[in-house]
């Protein structure tokens, strides 16, 4: 049950993104519309360019529910391939914005980051599921929320880069 989870890193921080549930009563699932390149699945997530070279091929992502929902749990839902063994040394460039601001901007261990899904490098190469369950806090502010992962294995070959654009939860 190994997955690179860069799909799991990059929801993690979009799951803490989400207002009360009584914002979603008539919310239609979050959709991308904009981009030409959608992650397969019930998901907001696009490629941050063409995936074609990516060490990561993922299926397809499914969140539930879609919109996630504060004070519920989340459930990600993720398969993929990994065409190379990724080895400790990797890194996620994370980026966090609410709005136009940016509330977090860091570089961290992939390796070290994935211990929260339950995985441990080496990812070995091959064909990989994830599912996860995060419990999401009811205390989330309303807003328009950006979140992008770029994942880079430790010869700085890119993994995968995903993004979900202005999600936006209403009060």
């Amino acid at each position: 049950m190994k997955f690179a989870s860069a799909a799991a890193l990059l929801l993690l921080p979009l799951c803490t993104a989400a207002p009360s549930p009584s914002f979603f009563d008539t919310q239609s699932p979050i959709k991308v519309e904009h981009s030409s390149l959608p992650v397969h699945g019930n998901n907001p997530l696009t490629y941050c360019n063409d995936p074609s070279n990516y060490i990561l091929k993922i299926e397809n992502v499914d969140l539930s529910p879609n919109p996630p929902q504060a004070g519920q749990t989340l459930v990600i839902k993720a398969k993929g391939k990994l065409n190379e063994t990724i080895e400790r040394g990797a890194t996620v460039r994370l980026t966090v914005k609410y709005g136009l601001i940016t509330i977090l901007n860091q570089q961290v261990n992939l390796c070290d980051e994935i211990k929260q899904v339950g995985l441990s490098c080496p990812l070995e190469k091959g064909e990989q599921t994830l599912t996860k369950s995060v419990d999401l806090p009811r205390e989330i502010p309303p807003g328009k929320y950006s979140v992008r992962a770029d994942v880079y294995d430790k010869n700085e070959k890119q993994v995968t880069c995903l993004e979900a654009e202005n999600i936006e939860f209403k009060t």
